[in-house]
């Protein structure tokens, strides 16, 4: 098998049709095959063999999707790695993932640079837009466009995705090529994901994260990718107008910052007929009015790392159903998608009935079966073919799924996997402060924010913006906390631990659920 060979397919049975959007960058399906082509061959050229890993370190560009299907043709791993990560992290994933070669662009090419010194893996630096080391377009020179299709076997990995630990570093799901077609034969059955031949995506958010999912889906499908080189309101409305994007996927803070623009209301949205929100908890009001706004195009999805795509969905219609005639159906995200199975369990792993709630846990031929040289994570997370999701819920009777608690300690904030012991193991680093707990709070923007509940040393003098910096050198953006709050003394629970549930309670008196 090979999943590059789709866009081989493609590009036969439609050849002139617009394959690639991004910026002025403009590629039909020919000129697609034979850039993938390009690229994969002149990799293979210098050396790399099929199960090496070869990362990404960029934001949004038309390069970054020819890449990952130059990969998937040449057997090559792709390591997405998030472009607000910071230095060291992306240091980690080059060692960890043992990675022979990053393409970056010129924003993070200094960043890059510093995380390739203190990291002990040799990695060639390669250059999307220019720069003083070897560009993208000289390596597409030493390539050829003749088809390209190293085959691989279905438990091969395709994907290390990294994503926040609990243990405070990152770690990979290991999603392997099986995963990566069950997900896009998942995606092409379903009217409600993917785009027909003819019609156009829009990946409004970054590609390395679930916008990207539904790429190689949509191109073996023959629809038109349009990829947004940067999230901003107007842009995304003028871009649907522009280019008549048929469906899109956005993560609740996106749907916020359209609901709340003026622009939206006179925007020609016409051509959307799939709106998709995913990536962390919708609000029902947001529901509603998502409604209210673009009609009754909006359907929510849930999803990990862990399962490679969604394993539930509420479709268009069950959305409009919760606006209408069954409310409830708002705080749902929806029944198992086609092969998925979805049960709700107790502490033994026991199933529970109906209404009860429990860890939510998940099986079928697109979930994840290890982290990357995480054993012992990999056995807490997965047990018997099952994925074990780290959030509790229950299922109504009908198979609608509601999730109202996270097991694991983990914040979702914009979109993005934050956990606790992440940020307070560098908190603890800090000279001036005794017991920290992280803990994720209600945001009207952002779902949740970074809540920092320290206690300082005493003697210590040392204010909120000294905190918050101290977290930004260290942490990627999106983790850093964004308030902190000083305390004489933290809560602790019967076995003298600090009681996180107990500190982040105060912050959720009165909501419909414990996560947002």
């Amino acid at each position: 098998m090979n999943l590059g060979a789709y866009i081989t397919r493609s590009s036969t049975f439609q050849p002139d049709r617009e394959a690639l959007i991004c910026g002025e960058r403009r590629l039909t399906y020919r000129e697609l095959e034979g850039a993938t082509n390009r690229l994969a061959s002149a990799l293979i050229g210098r050396g790399l063999t099929p199960g090496q890993a070869v990362a990404t370190y960029a934001g949004n560009c038309a390069q970054a999707v020819e890449t990952e299907m130059a990969l998937s043709k040449s057997g090559l791993v792709r390591v997405p790695i998030s472009p607000r990560l910071s230095v060291d992290e992306v240091a980690h994933i080059l060692d960890d993932a043992r990675v022979r070669v990053l393409f970056v662009d010129t924003e993070r090419l200094d960043t890059a640079r510093a995380a390739q010194w203190r990291a002990t893996t040799d990695c060639l630096l390669i250059t999307y837009d220019g720069g003083d080391v070897l560009t993208y377009e000289e390596l597409l020179g030493e390539g050829d466009e003749a088809a390209v299709a190293v085959e691989v076997g279905e438990d091969d990995p395709a994907v290390l995705n990294f994503t926040s630990g609990s243990t405070g570093r990152l770690k990979a799901a290991v999603q392997t090529q099986g995963n990566r077609l069950a997900n896009m034969r998942k995606r092409m059955m379903s009217s409600e994901s993917a785009p027909a031949a003819g019609e156009r995506y829009l990946a409004a958010g970054p590609i390395t994260h679930a916008p990207g999912m539904p790429l190689l889906a949509s191109l073996a499908n023959g629809s038109t990718v349009v990829v947004l080189p940067r999230w901003d309101t107007e842009l995304f409305l003028r871009t649907v107008e522009r280019e008549r994007i048929t469906s899109t996927f956005l993560v609740p803070t996106m749907l916020n910052m359209l609901l709340a623009h003026p622009a939206t209301a006179t925007a020609d949205l016409s051509s959307l007929r799939a709106l998709h929100v995913g990536g962390a908890p919708v609000a029902p009001q947001r529901l509603r009015d998502a409604v209210a706004t673009f009609g009754p195009i909006v359907a929510q999805q849930y999803g990990q790392v862990e399962t490679t795509s969604g394993i539930t969905l509420l479709t268009r219609d069950d959305v409009l159903a919760g606006t209408t005639t069954d409310p409830d159906l708002l705080l749902s995200c929806g029944r198992p998608v086609y092969d998925t199975e979805v049960r709700i369990v107790d502490e033994t792993g026991a199933a529970v009935p109906a209404g009860t709630v429990g860890e939510v846990i998940a099986r079928g031929p697109d979930c994840v079966r290890e982290y990357w040289h995480e054993p012992e994570l990999s056995s807490q997370t997965f047990k018997d073919g099952w994925v074990h999701t780290g959030d509790l819920g229950h299922l109504r009777a009908d198979g609608y799924l509601f999730i109202v608690d996270r097991k694991k300690d983990m914040i979702i904030s914009g979109g993005y996997n934050v956990y606790c012991s992440e940020v307070e193991a560098v908190l603890y680093t800090h000279p001036a402060l005794a017991e920290v707990c992280v803990v994720g709070v209600p945001d009207e923007h952002w779902g949740e924010a970074v809540k920092a509940v320290v206690v300082r040393r005493p003697g210590a003098d040392v204010g909120e913006d000294e905190i918050v910096a101290f977290c930004a050198e260290r942490l990627a953006r999106v983790k850093k906390p964004r308030s902190v709050e000083f305390v004489d003394a933290l809560p602790v629970n019967r076995n003298g631990k600090i009681d996180r549930r107990a500190v982040r309670a105060r912050h959720w008196a009165g909501a419909e659920r414990r996560v947002h």
